[in-house]
């Protein structure tokens, strides 16, 4: 059957009325397009656990800053529709902004302690936008799960919150991120990236894998840990933005991993104008 492809709310609040009706369990899979393997691992995912796949696919202009990438991030809407129906997903919701902020929209989520630091510091109003834009995706669809890359770490905690604090039923689940063969996460962002940077960028991923390593080998202080990866990224002339360790339940600051404490470093690197993140679990 072919993908259903829908791009208003009120035919939105249709589809899922009928679908409550019949009684059908969803698996919601938000993105802002320009699909890859990540996006789709997702939405297998999603067949797997629900009876119905639907993604959306929205650049949300709420979650950019003024001298962000919003004008210009990429978009390939039939790749991306071919990608969702052979993933397995019923339906896509395409909105115009319009659609998802109509005139005089004024209501926005703000998810205090889960956005503070890392890309909330350095991206002011970014997770109130992403807060607003899937509480809106939750309350149009009213899906039983939802599924969001790991390597937008601290934005799957923001979510986390927000379902959890609304007490809106959804169950939020994180994936792994999936990366290219030389290990770097897979994100619609390294499209921007010349083949001189592209081949720079993997130090990202090897200093988060040279810090997870020593970890194995007993080395335990943040100090430690966060050299081995600024190393990594000096030596691929990558400019920091972030590395930082934090507790993977809470994302307080770490000084020392601690015997039981799970604890994620992360990152953020600005090769050329393109800025790009990652973590890894350590501990």
């Amino acid at each position: 059957m072919p993908i259903r492809v829908i791009s208003s709310t009120a035919e939105l609040h249709e589809y899922t009325r009928g679908r409550l009706r019949a009684g059908q369990s969803l698996a919601l899979v938000p993105t802002m397009g320009f699909l890859h393997d990540g996006h789709t691992s997702l939405m297998r995912e999603g067949v797997r656990r629900a009876d119905v796949v639907a993604a959306s696919i929205f650049v949300n202009p709420t979650q950019f800053g003024p001298k962000e990438d919003l004008s210009t991030y990429p978009k390939d809407r039939d790749g991306d529709l071919a990608k969702c129906e052979a993933a397995g997903v019923s339906v896509a919701f395409l909105p115009d902004a319009h659609a998802v902020y109509p005139p005089g929209f004024q209501t926005y989520v703000n998810v205090e302690k889960a956005s503070q630091g890392l890309c909330g510091d350095r991206r002011p109003g970014h997770f109130r936008g992403v807060a607003t834009v899937v509480t809106k995706l939750f309350t149009l669809f009213r899906p039983e799960v939802a599924l969001f890359g790991e390597k937008d770490f601290q934005q799957l905690c923001v979510i986390r919150a927000l379902a959890k604090d609304l007490d809106l039923g959804v169950d939020v689940v994180g994936m792994p991120t999936v990366r290219e063969a030389d290990g770097l996460a897979k994100s619609s962002r390294n499209s921007y990236l010349s083949a001189d940077e592209r081949q720079r960028a993997v130090a990202i991923s090897r200093g988060l894998f040279a810090a997870q390593a020593a970890f194995v080998s007993g080395t335990t202080r943040a100090e430690s840990l966060l050299e081995l990866v600024r190393a990594q990224l000096r030596a691929a002339a990558i400019r920091e933005d972030y590395v930082e360790l934090r507790d993977e339940a809470t994302l307080e600051p770490l000084v020392q991993i601690v015997a039981g404490q799970r604890a994620r470093l992360f990152v953020a690197g600005f090769l050329g104008k393109t800025r790009l993140i990652d973590n890894v679990r350590v501990g």
